[in-house]
């Protein structure tokens, strides 16, 4: 570990202007504003920055849960700022606050979620699973009556 203490109260802010790969419309959407899923990802980078130098090097965090509203939409051009702060650490799972805005408006809010989890397990897990023969060859959707 760092001089870092992995604690409630850590923060974070990235700030990023809006490009044409974060549109809707490059996620199979026709309309050209910031995408909700390049909108989680930010939150999700700003929530590893907040902590970023807390684990020990055998150490990651896995994204584990979003409880989030995408409130506004916001242009090609933009610029946009995500704030994420610790607030709670339940024994492995870390919660943050997380706020966007666009200038104007706030755009995110809400909660993420994140697994402290041991590096060297979890990709044995992967390199288990994609060694495995049981790959699934192609899936597809049930019929519409769920």
């Amino acid at each position: 570990m760092s001089g870092i203490e992995l604690k409630p109260g850590l923060k974070a802010c990235i700030i990023h202007q809006v490009e044409e790969s974060d549109l809707a419309t490059s996620w199979r959407n026709d309309v050209p504003v910031l995408a909700t899923p390049v909108l989680l990802w930010y939150a999700e980078l700003a929530c590893m920055q907040a902590i970023s130098g807390t684990l020990a090097p055998s150490q990651m965090t896995l994204g584990f849960g979003h409880e989030m509203r995408h409130l506004a939409p916001t242009p090609n051009g933009w610029t946009i700022q995500i704030e994420a702060r610790l607030r709670e650490i339940d024994t492995k799972i870390l919660s943050f606050d997380v706020r966007a805005s666009d200038g104007a408006e706030i755009i995110l809010s809400g909660v993420h979620t994140r697994a402290i989890i041991e590096r060297e397990r979890f990709l044995q897990r992967v390199k288990s699973k994609s060694d495995s023969s049981m790959a699934p060859s192609r899936q597809q959707c049930p019929s519409p009556a769920l």
